[in-house]
């Protein structure tokens, strides 16, 4: 049994921890992170997962940012504790964020990541979206929350600063 809840300011560390534990040293270091930092999270897509021992078992993260000025989220980084992979916890975040996501009223998720991972989701890799570099143009990927929401949105990825509201949803909806 699992409890699925929103990240709070206690969870921080933990959280932090977890990342540290299945990520590499230096995760910090990665385009992605430029985008992150300083900016504001998406509160309600930011999920925690814990068992029945309150242990946390998994986290999902969410950033606002622009693709060629338009919104989009910024789905990571997600974890899942070593102890705990193969359970299915990845994908019952990964589904349940996109289901809020879409409810909030955003358009399309973008990602840096395993694309044979992340293709059973729906995600596909994004000609044109341009990660700061070094980025493998091959880890770009992107969904769709609302059909055709990709469609003519190429270019850089830049920060998100003022694209989400307190409760989550996007102040810009293009």
């Amino acid at each position: 049994m699992f409890q699925l809840e929103e990240e709070t300011k206690n969870d921080l560390w933990e959280v932090e921890a977890l990342y540290d534990h299945c990520f590499a040293p230096g995760r910090e270091a990665l385009s992605s992170y430029r985008l992150r930092d300083g900016v504001p999270k998406v509160a309600p897509l930011c999920l925690v997962l814990r068992d029945e021992t309150q242990t946390l078992a998994a986290a999902i993260r969410y950033w606002p940012v622009r693709v060629g000025g338009a919104p989009a989220l910024l789905l990571g980084p997600v974890a899942v504790h070593p102890t705990r992979q193969g359970e299915g916890l990845g994908a019952l975040l990964i589904h349940e964020s996109l289901a809020e996501a879409r409810r909030l009223g955003w358009r399309r998720v973008l990602l840096v990541g395993d694309a044979p991972y992340y293709r059973r989701f729906g995600f596909i890799r994004r000609e044109g979206v341009e990660m700061p570099p070094p980025t493998n143009p091959d880890r770009v990927l992107g969904f769709e929350l609302v059909a055709g929401a990709w469609q003519g949105v190429t270019g850089p990825v830049t920060r998100g600063e003022g694209l989400a509201c307190a409760d989550g949803r996007p102040t810009d909806l293009r």
